[in-house]
C-alpha cells in the first residue's frame, strides 16, 4: 500500500515537473523572441543614429527663402540685383585650405573630398550680392542696412563704381555698379 501511495505521489509530482518545465519552456521561448526583437529594434536605433548624424553634418542649417525675403526687404526700390549667390567657408580656425570663392550653392558631382565637393560639418555661409543703383548713396544706404539686419554679419563692399548704361537709343544712365560680401548670423564663433 506505501508503495503505490509512493508511487501515486511521485508519478504526480514528476507530472508537475514535466508540466513546470513545459511552461519554462514556452517562457524561455517567448523571451529569446523578444531579446532577438529588441536586438534588431536596437540595430535599428543604431543605424537611424548615424543616419540622423550624417544628416546634421550636411544639413546647411539656412533657410534660403527667408535670407531672401530679408535681402529683398532691405533693398529699395532704386536698387537692382543681378546676383545673391551662397556660398560654404571652413571657420577661419578650422581651414584645410583656401576657403570656396563664393560658388552657388548647388549639389556637387565630383568625388568626395575633392575640389568641388560640399563642404561637410562646422561651416558658414558667404552671400555675395550684386547689381546696380541709381546712385553711390543707395549702395551706402544698402551696406548700412545690410549690417543693421540681424541675419547678416561681417558686411564689406567689394566694389562700387559709376557706369553708364544704355536705356534708349542715344540716352545713358548713370548708374553705380556694386557687389557686398557678408555672412550669414546663424552661427557663434566660440
Amino acid at each position: 500500500m506505501v508503495m503505490m501511495v509512493w508511487s501515486f505521489v511521485a508519478s504526480h509530482s514528476i507530472s508537475k515537473a514535466t508540466a513546470e518545465l513545459a511552461q519554462e519552456t514556452a517562457r524561455q521561448a517567448e523571451v529569446e523572441s523578444a531579446s532577438r526583437e529588441f536586438a534588431a529594434v536596437k540595430s535599428e536605433v543604431t543605424r537611424l543614429q548615424e543616419k540622423v548624424k550624417s544628416i546634421e553634418e550636411i544639413d546647411s542649417k539656412i533657410d534660403v527663402a527667408s535670407v531672401l525675403a530679408e535681402v529683398s526687404f532691405l533693398i529699395d526700390e532704386k536698387i537692382v540685383l543681378n546676383k545673391v549667390e551662397f556660398g560654404a567657408e571652413r571657420f577661419a580656425g578650422k581651414q584645410e585650405g583656401k576657403p570656396n570663392s563664393g560658388s552657388a550653392v548647388r549639389a556637387a558631382r565630383a568625388e568626395f573630398g575633392g575640389k568641388g565637393a560640399p563642404l561637410l560639418g562646422d561651416v558658414r555661409f558667404k552671400v555675395v550680392i550684386g547689381g546696380v543703383a541709381a546712385d553711390a548713396g543707395n549702395v551706402a544706404a544698402l551696406t548700412c542696412k545690410l549690417e543693421d539686419s540681424p541675419y547678416f554679419c561681417q558686411v564689406y563692399p567689394s566694389f562700387s563704381r559709376n557706369r553708364k548704361i544704355k536705356v534708349r537709343a542715344g540716352e545713358d544712365l548713370q548708374v553705380s555698379e556694386f557687389e557686398i560680401s557678408c555672412y550669414l548670423a546663424n552661427y557663434r564663433e566660440k
